[in-house]
């Protein structure tokens, strides 16, 4: 085990984009575990568009000058709890670090199935995922054959509902993405039947081709002009699940979006947010759900995988800049195949 332990920190607020320069590494020794703690190497680290909206200087945002947090996987490398093994994989949110101090009451097993890598677990099987299935099972109530548009659909969360709106057994699936390579990724291997590059023209004349009978659901990543296009295109008794506004992250600035609020009323549409740590009860049902699609092959993982701990940052910053397909994750280096 290396004797210098690296942690992230914010040193300053964004307005706008964030940059390198926001960030510094920050090196010291590794800690000593406490009594009933355990220390914990990473092996692997998340890097999620909320992570950009905690930059601000908001309720329960990041602290300047202090180690960033953030979902990751690691190893026990030493004990001093009968709770927690050398050797046993746990799930934490001590991320943005090398190494992690925890508790026994700080952690989450992994279940380790067979033929499922690591990664899913911060991705479909983790907190990606769930939001994913939350977004439909739990919010928008998904039933067969309704129609959905998905903002932002090339992201983490944006496969995975797109996954798992087919094996629900979702009609037309319809998305919007930042490039055309995106968006015929999407339809060729994800299986979306059209999805349009947002950067093409106004998003509610993109939503009106790719959906001309108009749609039942909408997973908002994004807000803005597309959350707009949607409440235009939603059916009576449509349904908006809010999941995120990543188009106004780094755009503090911009307009609200308008639109017609008298069809919210006249449509009966209904509109909910939600925070998938409200819904962590969900997560075995979503093992119950996914893993025998993973093992049999019907549901593949979107990853992004990102070697090295020092690209953490980079990794975020490409993130935001929609540079990834699927979730974006760190991977240490011992943990590449190369490194085998």
């Amino acid at each position: 085990m290396n004797d210098t332990a690296l942690t992230v920190h914010q040193i300053a607020r964004p307005h706008g984009f964030p940059t390198a320069g926001h960030f510094a590494f920050v090196e010291s020794a590794v800690p000593e575990p406490p009594a009933g703690g355990a220390l914990v190497e990473n092996l692997y680290w998340s890097v999620d568009p909320y992570h950009r909206e905690m930059m601000d200087d908001v309720p329960g945002g990041f602290a300047l000058d202090a180690p960033l947090e953030g979902r990751t996987l690691g190893r026990v490398v030493a004990s001093r709890t009968p709770l927690l093994a050398e050797g046993e994989i746990v799930f934490h949110r001590e991320g943005w670090r090398t190494h992690a101090v925890v508790t026994p009451e700080e952690i989450r097993r992994v279940p380790r199935f067979d033929g499922v890598p690591l990664t899913a677990y911060l991705s479909t099987l983790g907190g990606t995922g769930l939001t994913a299935y939350v977004g439909l099972t739990r919010i928008a109530r998904l039933q067969e054959g309704e129609d959905l548009f998905v903002s932002a659909a090339a992201g983490g969360v944006g496969t995975a509902t797109g996954r798992f709106a087919r094996l629900l057994g979702a009609g037309r699936l319809v998305g919007s993405a930042g490039s055309a390579a995106k968006a015929a990724h999407l339809v060729r291997e994800v299986g979306y039947d059209a999805v349009f590059d947002y950067h093409e023209g106004p998003a509610a004349e993109l939503l009106a081709k790719a959906a001309p009978d108009g749609i039942d659901v909408f997973v908002d990543n994004v807000g803005g002009e597309q959350l707009a296009a949607a409440v235009g295109a939603l059916r009576t008794f449509g349904r908006i699940v809010r999941v995120g506004t990543i188009s106004q992250y780094n755009t503090p600035d911009a307009p609200p979006p308008h639109f017609d609020h008298t069809g919210i009323v006249e449509k009966s549409l209904r509109m909910e947010g939600f925070l998938v740590s409200n819904y962590r009860d969900v997560q075995e049902e979503l093992y119950d759900f996914a893993v025998p699609h993973l093992r049999s092959g019907r549901l593949a993982l979107d990853e992004t995988v990102v070697d090295g701990f020092e690209h953490i940052v980079d990794a975020f910053l490409g993130m935001l800049r929609g540079r990834n397909t699927g979730k974006i994750i760190v991977r240490d280096r011992t943990e590449a195949p190369d490194a085998v």
